[in-house]
C-alpha cells in the first residue's frame, strides 16, 4: 500500500509540475498545495487495484488515478470555501482559500478539474490504453463528478441544510457526494484493464457501498475521532446543525450500517476470478478506520 502511494504520489508530480516564472505560477502552486498534501490516496489507490484485478497493470491506470485524485483536490477546495463548508483547516494545514485566498482558491479548483481530464486524455493514457478505453474512462469521470453525480450531490446538501433530512435522503446525497467519486475511480481502473461490463459494474456496486461506508465513519469520526490525528476540526457537523447518521441512528447503529455497506461491497468481489484479497482488506479497514 505505502509504496502504491508513493508512486502515486511521484506521478501527481509529474502531471502538475511547477511553474516557476510564470505569470500564472501562483495558480499552479495552490494546485499543487492541495492536490500533493498528503492524504491517504484512496480514490488513486482503488483505480490501480482494481486495473491490477482485471489483468491490467499500473502503467495503464496511472494517467486516470491521477486524474480522479485531481478531481477529488478541486472538490475540496470548493468545499471549504466560506460559501460552502467553511473550513479553517484540510489535512493539518491552513485550507487554500486561507493560504492563498478565496480568489486563488477558486481559480486552483477549477484548474485541478481542467487537468484532470487533460491527464485522463494525456498522450501517456493513449499510449497505454488506447483513445477509446481513455475517452470511455474520461467519460465516466465526468459523469460521476458533474451534476449527475458529485456536483449533484453537494445540490442535495445545499437544498436539505438548516432542516431534518430522512435517512433516504442523507444516503441519496453521500451516493452523489462521496460515493460517486470512487465509483469512477474503481470502473477505470476496470475500463484501463479492458474489463467486460459485468466486471464494470461489479467495481461500482464495490464502490457505491464502501464510498457510503467511509462517509457514515466520517460522520463517526467528527464525533469520536481526534483533530490532530484526522488533521481537520472535529465537531464541525454539530456546530453547524448537520443532519447526519450520528445524529439520526447515534454511533453504534451507525457503525453497524458501516458494517453491513461493507459487506455488501465484498460481496460485489465476487464477480472477479482473480485474488481481490487486496480489496478486502481495503474495505474492511475503512469499515474501522482512525483517520
Amino acid at each position: 500500500m505505502e509504496d502504491r502511494v508513493k508512486r502515486i504520489e511521484k506521478a501527481l508530480d509529474h502531471f502538475l509540475p511547477e511553474r516557476k516564472g510564470s505569470l500564472s505560477e501562483t495558480v499552479t502552486d495552490a494546485m499543487r498545495y492541495s492536490l500533493l498534501n498528503g492524504g491517504k490516496r484512496v480514490r488513486a489507490v482503488l483505480t490501480l487495484a482494481f486495473c491490477e484485478l482485471c489483468g491490467g497493470d499500473e502503467d495503464m491506470a496511472m494517467p486516470f488515478a491521477c486524474a480522479v485524485e485531481m478531481v477529488h483536490a478541486y472538490s475540496l477546495i470548493h468545499d471549504d470555501l466560506p460559501c460552502m463548508d467553511n473550513d479553517d483547516m484540510r489535512r493539518g494545514k491552513p485550507s487554500n482559500h486561507k493560504f492563498y485566498g478565496e480568489n486563488y482558491a477558486l481559480l486552483a479548483g477549477d484548474g485541478l478539474l481542467t487537468k484532470a481530464f487533460e491527464t485522463a486524455l494525456s498522450s501517456e493514457a493513449f499510449r497505454n490504453v488506447g483513445m477509446e478505453r481513455a475517452a470511455y474512462a474520461a467519460a465516466v469521470l465526468a459523469r460521476c463528478a458533474g451534476e449527475h453525480g458529485m456536483v449533484g450531490g453537494q445540490c442535495i446538501d445545499l437544498a436539505t441544510e438548516n432542516r431534518t433530512v430522512s435517512l433516504d435522503e442523507l444516503c441519496e446525497k453521500d451516493t452523489g457526494k462521496t460515493a460517486n467519486l470512487i465509483m469512477a475511480a474503481c470502473m477505470m481502473g476496470c475500463i484501463a484493464a479492458g474489463a467486460n461490463e459485468t466486471q464494470i459494474n461489479a467495481a461500482k456496486e464495490y464502490a457505491l457501498h464502501i464510498g457510503l461506508a467511509f462517509q457514515i465513519r466520517d460522520d463517526i469520526l467528527d464525533v469520536t475521532g481526534d483533530a490532530k490525528e484526522l488533521g481537520k476540526n472535529i465537531g464541525v457537523d454539530a456546530q453547524n446543525a448537520r443532519c447526519t447518521y450520528v445524529s439520526i441512528l447515534g454511533v453504534e447503529k451507525a457503525q453497524a450500517l458501516v458494517d453491513e455497506h461493507t459487506e455488501k461491497a465484498l460481496h460485489a468481489l465476487d464477480a472477479f476470478d482473480a485474488d481481490s484479497t487486496f480489496l478486502h482488506e481495503f474495505a474492511e479497514k475503512l469499515a474501522t478506520r482512525s483517520k
